[in-house]
């Protein structure tokens, strides 16, 4: 979704090319567009969920179920998607990517229902963790060692180009209403994006493999999937239907499956195997208190939901007025990531608690707005705050986590906080979205919408400063422990 990959040029990563790719400046904007079309497709896809609403006469949960079934099935797959890389090919498995993202993106704008719609939205989601993986594997073997720090922020300022134009173009197509579509035209808008990167791919991309690459863990894969399925469903359904019997035996199946899960890992790790998730890693540093603030801060997620749903239904916004105002909080995103480097580099640990304080900030300020405690201006101030707050955040939590971790491991652990992330981005809109519609309950004024978008602003809120808390206690245990050393030393 809108989170990068990894920090790769504080990975210790090297060029497997020391002279790189003599075309490697003309194949960067092809790897870029890799890069470019799944987030942008998480921020398009907000603005017109009330016109999928409308169209294909969806429920709320159907319309929840947009975003968590490609969030999902991204986090299920897209670690086997960069294994997928190593053993076939970079350049095959991003063609792959690239085309099947297409693909499933005319489906979705041809959806005639609400089932194809998602059916679509899978598949989008399998597609983008084929992709996305290649694209810094790629530039990590076109470009020496001197050129990739130019080649990496121009792969950072695509997410925040991504999710800037997101909001405008999803609103400026969704109004529209060219030959006679509307939300179809986000989809399909892919269609000319995607074709061409496929033939330039095909033209300037050349193959690559890893070494020693790892075996695919489909178990791990099938694993993974049915437990999230059996929390993910439950979650977002149960409510519409006055939480039947069926979801509480779902939700105790699907932690269940997590503990089947996590020890079929932990033999496969035991047995010289390649897990999908090692469970080993839990016990480095602080990475287990890292992977709980990922699967928090992204609950957040759910804020482009219910935002869009406020706007368009609540307060009667046409998609492309609704795509306006969320441009500060991208703006602010934008900003936010592109000064997040240097910003991480000055504040050290302290980045990511007060990045998140500064979202749950700008949630606030929201929040009195909403309430009309503070003039409709502060909307402005308040969702450029919380952008800013979200674009350091994440590059923050990544490297808080991975340096925790032995460098070996660095590649393996960044693919699980991304894994963590996007489940979250799914449990957000389930429970916080959930949560919305819940404090909704069927009306239809202006009131009852700032009050349910307030109300799940607030759990925003308590997300941010969880993770905030959490976050406070990375690196403390290993600095307690040398200072432990240390003292032993002098005595």
């Amino acid at each position: 979704m809108g989170a990068k990959l990894v920090l790769p040029w504080e990975l210790g990563m090297n060029t497997e090319n020391a002279a790189g790719d003599p075309r490697r400046w003309l194949a960067l904007p092809v790897l870029l567009t890799g890069a470019f079309l799944p987030p942008l497709d998480f921020f398009i896809v907000n603005v017109a969920l009330p016109s999928i609403r409308a169209a294909l006469h969806s429920s709320a949960a159907q319309l929840q179920f947009v975003i968590s079934a490609y969030a999902a099935t991204y986090a299920v797959f897209l670690i086997t998607g960069g294994r997928l890389g190593d053993l076939y090919g970079r350049r095959r498995m991003f063609l792959l990517g690239i085309g099947g993202f297409t693909l499933a993106s005319l489906l979705c704008g041809l959806a005639w229902s609400s089932a194809a719609l998602l059916a679509g939205r899978m598949l989008q989601g399998m597609a983008a963790a084929a992709l996305a993986p290649q694209v810094l594997a790629s530039i990590r073997v076109m470009f020496p060692h001197s050129e990739q720090p130019r080649a990496l922020g121009l792969y950072s300022a695509t997410f925040g180009i991504a999710a800037t134009l997101g909001a405008l173009l999803g609103g400026s197509l969704v109004s529209s209403h060219l030959w006679g579509m509307g939300w179809q035209l986000i989809f399909l808008v892919n269609l000319p994006v995607g074709g061409a990167a496929l033939v330039a791919g095909f033209v300037l991309l050349r193959e690559s493999r890893a070494e020693h690459a790892h075996r695919l863990d489909l178990g791990g894969v099938v694993l993974l999937s049915v437990a999230l399925a059996l929390l993910v469903y439950p979650l977002v359904e149960g409510r519409e239907q006055g939480w039947p019997a069926w979801t509480y035996a779902m939700l105790a199946g699907s932690l269940a499956m997590f503990i089947v899960f996590v020890r079929f890992e932990a033999r496969m790790a035991r047995n010289g195997g390649s897990p999908l998730i090692d469970v080993r890693l839990f016990g480095e540093g602080d990475f287990s208190l890292g992977m709980l603030a990922a699967l928090g801060i992204y609950l957040t997620s759910s804020f482009f939901l219910t935002y869009a749903v406020y706007l368009q239904s609540g307060l009667q916004h046409s998609a492309l007025q609704a795509g306006l105002a969320t441009v500060p909080f991208t703006i602010g995103y934008f900003c936010g990531s592109m000064l997040a480097s240097r910003l991480i580099d000055t504040l050290g640990r302290r980045a990511l608690p007060l990045a998140c304080a500064c979202q749950a900030f700008g949630f606030g300020i929201l929040i009195t707005t909403v309430l009309h405690v503070l003039p409709q201006a502060a909307l402005v101030s308040g969702l450029a705050v919380a952008g800013f707050g979200f674009g350091v955040a994440m590059p923050a939590l990544i490297r808080a986590v991975i340096s925790g971790v032995e460098t070996r491991h660095a590649g393996l652990a960044s693919g699980m906080v991304i894994t963590a992330l996007q489940i979250s981005a799914a449990l957000g809109v389930a429970i916080i979205g959930g949560v919305f519609y819940t404090v909704l309950h069927g009306q239809t004024g202006a009131k009852a919408y700032d009050h349910a978008f307030a109300t799940g602003l607030s759990c925003n809120m308590a997300a941010l400063m969880v993770v905030a808390l959490l976050s406070l206690g990375i690196g403390r245990i290993k600095r307690s422990s040398a200072n432990t050393v240390a003292v032993a030393a002098i005595d």
